[in-house]
């Protein structure tokens, strides 16, 4: 039973990469689609500074989601290499654990950002009543932060058992929520940003509650935490845990300094930032969901020694990677224009937004790039080389690239600067993800297949 559940160590690694993708990218599709269309509901409304406390509040969020994305790495992690390992209750057990820990970490960190949200919007540079609109904007949202903590979690375990389908399942749920709420708040009971406020906030309850059933239902349950298996269990959550969190950080970091970086230039290129930022989580759905998709494939087989595998599965990754990116940004180059019209942006956003569409979608390749060495640095043993990588991207090279972008080009160049340091870093990601494969795999054991591909012997597993 425990074998069968190991799904990714036979079969087609492309196969499994596209489909675990594709499920993973719908669900991701449901939540990014929602904060699109908030952004045109609020565009609606016709006030500049509604938009651009959308923009700012949006870095903030992007924040504390990053949180509810490095716990679900490090426990999706765990559980992968169990199942890869043979040992299913390990994996349940190790699930359990986490979401106690994901659960009390995640309401003292919503309570940390909640009673310093003045602090964090004066950072990225917003003032008068724009930061006023994303104070509060932000003052409802965050306490949500542990539902949404609990929902990640839940969706990477269902990842590691392979269920990539409930997974997505659970993230649909509360996107369609939320795209119900929306109109209702926002324009029917005339609520404007409080209305986007509570309806995400009712969504992150709903992927919460609908990502844990399955698990309960489908998967041999959630083992109620004892003290000792707690304890055991701290350490290598945290190993795993704190390097992810740190890790995904980075990008809210470098989101920041992006923002503010564009404020200088008024509030249209805030704006037109926001539409960007929305644009392309919705754009590139499938590439941000390669990261929680390749990670139990590459967790499992390194749970079984199986270098070979994990080093064709981090090639397959890069090549659906570039294939995806190829075929959004011609779709994207040839919409610019009625994209642009649906947000009504004119003079600056609207350049913004046409850059986007352009050669700037390009280069998001190497941000999956970045995205997929990360999975491999996190499920082999090394979570700190992706701490590294994303730091790097988004100060050692976004910092001196964006300024340099902006006396050069304006906010124009803001964007360029931005998009050149992903290219930097997810080349040196890439380097150092082949390189650290290959020393994983020198001398190490294999296990004997059968001819359906089951794990029957394993020599010498690390603990």
């Amino acid at each position: 039973m425990a074998e069968a559940q190991a799904k990714f160590l036979s079969g087609s690694l492309f196969r499994h990469v596209s489909v675990m993708s594709l499920t993973a990218a719908v669900g991701l599709m449901a939540v990014f689609l929602v904060d699109f269309i908030d952004m045109i509901f609020i565009s609606m409304l016709g006030q500049a500074e509604l938009a651009a406390a959308v923009g700012y509040a949006g870095s903030i969020l992007f924040f504390t989601t990053s949180f509810s994305i490095g716990m679900a790495i490090a426990v999706g992690a765990l559980v992968a290499r169990s199942l890869g390992a043979g040992d299913a209750d390990a994996a349940r057990i190790r699930a359990s654990n986490g979401l106690v820990y994901g659960i009390v970490l995640g309401t003292a960190f919503a309570a940390l950002v909640w009673v310093n949200v003045p602090l964090f919007v004066s950072l990225i540079g917003a003032e008068g009543e724009t930061a006023a609109l994303a104070e509060g904007y932000l003052r409802i949202i965050v306490p949500s932060l542990p539902f949404l903590v609990v929902g990640m979690m839940g969706g990477a375990v269902l990842r590691a058992f392979g269920d990539a389908r409930r997974s997505m399942l659970s993230t649909i749920y509360g996107g369609g929520v939320n795209a119900v709420l929306d109109p209702i708040l926002i324009f029917g009971l005339g609520l404007d940003l409080t209305g986007a406020a509570l309806a995400s906030v009712a969504a992150r309850l709903v992927i919460g509650v609908t990502a844990i059933l399955p698990i309960l239902r489908h998967h041999g349950g959630l083992p109620r935490p004892d003290l000792t298996g707690l304890v055991a269990d701290f350490r290598p959550l945290v190993t795993i845990g704190i390097p992810a969190i740190l890790t995904q950080m980075a990008t809210p970091v470098g989101q920041a300094i992006v923002t503010r970086s564009m404020a200088q230039y008024g509030l249209e290129a805030v704006a037109g930032m926001a539409i960007v930022g929305r644009l392309m989580p919705v754009s590139f759905a499938v590439v941000f969901a390669l990261s929680g998709a390749v990670g139990p494939i590459i967790g499992q087989n390194y749970g079984a020694r199986n270098f070979d595998r994990v080093r064709s599965g981090f090639n397959a990754a890069l090549t659906f990677a570039a294939l995806v990116v190829l075929f959004i940004s011609v779709v994207l180059f040839v919409l610019r224009g009625p994209i642009a019209d649906l947000f009504d942006a004119t003079g600056l956003a609207r350049d913004l937004v046409y850059l986007f569409c352009g050669p700037l979608a390009l280069l998001f390749f190497f941000n999956g790039v970045l995205f997929v060495s990360n999975a491999a640095f996190n499920n082999l043993g090394h979570p700190f080389y992706s701490t590294w990588m994303n730091w790097g991207r988004n100060t050692v090279a976004m910092i001196p690239l964006v300024t340099l972008g902006a006396w050069l080009y304006g906010a124009p160049g803001v964007l360029v600067g931005q998009a050149l340091s992903g290219v930097v870093f997810g080349a040196v990601a890439w380097a150092l993800a082949l390189r650290t494969i290959a020393a994983e795999g020198e001398g190490a054991p294999r296990g004997t297949f059968d001819r359906e591909g089951r794990l029957m012997s394993l020599l010498n597993l690390r603990k």
